[in-house]
């Protein structure tokens, strides 16, 4: 499992698993309830690149980002780690 503190959001913190370059498991702390676990359960499955793709830049009401985008560099930033 791997820890992500987040920035600029509701939630403080994303915790996820990686399996090979696919998502197994993400979990949010704090953040709006329904929405974090909507994105969660979406992920799950998906290739980290798709993820990225697909999150990265979503904003949320001006704030420059948002849970999901927060999750893209999460991912991101695990990607970087492991190169």
């Amino acid at each position: 499992m791997y820890s992500y503190k987040t920035f600029g959001t509701c939630s403080r913190e994303i915790i996820f698993d990686i399996d090979g370059d696919v998502i197994r498991e993400v979990h949010f702390v704090g953040g709006c309830s329904g929405n974090t676990q909507g994105v969660s359960v979406l992920v799950q499955g998906m290739k980290v690149d798709d993820a990225i793709q697909k999150l990265r830049g979503i904003d949320c009401g001006g704030k420059g980002t948002s849970c999901p985008d927060q999750l893209a560099r999460a991912l991101e930033k695990y990607k970087a780690m492991k190169a």
